[in-house]
């Protein structure tokens, strides 16, 4: 059982730099995932990584731009995004795993979410 709490949204112009950090309580290993929606929009997958924090997946829009990594020590996850586009400006959701081999661009593969942070990239 584990509780996210996200943190580090907020309002940035186009082209600036956001970091958003998930905070997580609980017992277990987990994968951690960051999924966005926007309004009108379905629940999209951004990134995730492994427990181990060996292996990293990103949606085709954010490569490149955004990275993802974790300390395990402090039970953190972090999305370092850069290079921001208007089409960024969603609701921020970090995800917990507890599954080892499960699919992480899927949110059904998650068994636990934070409250979500907004996240809003001006033109």
């Amino acid at each position: 059982q584990v509780q996210l709490v996200e943190s580090g949204g907020g309002l940035v112009q186009a082209g600036g730099s956001l970091g958003l950090s998930c905070a997580a309580s609980g017992r277990g290993a987990y994968s951690m995932g960051w999924f966005r929606q926007a309004p009108g929009k379905e629940r999209e997958f951004v990134s995730a990584i492994r427990w181990s924090g060996d292996s990293t997946y990103y949606a085709d829009s954010v490569k490149g731009r955004f990275t993802i990594s974790r300390d395990n020590a402090k039970n953190t996850v972090y999305l370092q995004m850069n290079s921001l586009k208007p089409e960024d400006t969603a609701v921020y959701y970090c995800a917990a795993a507890a599954a080892v081999y499960v699919y992480l661009y899927t949110s059904r593969s998650y068994d636990y979410w934070g409250q979500g942070t907004q996240v809003t990239v001006s033109s």
